[in-house]
């Protein structure tokens, strides 16, 4: 029995050395993956700095382009002001040129309105002289009728002093 015993607590003790072995193995499994994933976590751990270092970088180098485009802007806008300046000015000129063109033709046609005015004025003052003379014309014809009317009536009155009777009649 004492066999039985010794086989029975040598196989416990198989039994044991097993299980230590394989908790051993085990343990060793588990530190060989831990350590696997210690250098997979460093790797990561590396590649993430990097992308954060890329990422700094690239966000350094947008804010450059966007302080650039900023400048780029700010000079445009000035560019695209100063030309509506220019054109503005250009326009304020060619308008002042046309007002002033426009005033002095008005100047002009005013000048040319008063001398037709003037020229109307003297044709009319022309023809009330030329109607006023043909009126003294005939006035003067008239009055020349008159005078030889009176003249003849004269003569005959002198004529006739002798005669009474036609003095009567006059």
């Amino acid at each position: 029995m004492l066999d039985l015993l010794f086989l029975s607590e040598c196989s416990t003790l198989q039994n044991v050395i097993k299980g230590l072995t394989q908790t051993i193995e085990n343990q060793c499994n588990v530190k060989d993956e831990n350590d696997r994933l210690k250098g997979t976590i460093h790797i990561l751990e590396d590649k993430l700095k990097t992308c954060e270092e890329e990422y700094k970088d690239q966000i350094q180098k947008l804010m450059i382009e966007i302080k650039n485009k900023e400048e780029d802007h700010k000079l445009e806008i000035t560019q695209l002001n100063c030309d509506i300046r220019k054109k503005f000015e250009v326009k304020e000129t060619e308008f002042r040129e046309q007002r002033e063109k426009k005033e002095l033709e008005i100047l002009e046609l005013t000048r040319q309105l008063k001398i037709q005015n003037e020229e109307k004025q003297n044709e009319i003052i022309k023809l009330q002289i030329e109607k006023l003379q043909h009126l003294q014309e005939e006035k003067n014809k008239e009055i020349e009728v008159l005078r030889n009317t009176i003249r003849d009536l004269e003569q005959r009155l002198n004529k006739g002093e002798d005669l009474p009777f036609k003095r009567r009649r006059f």
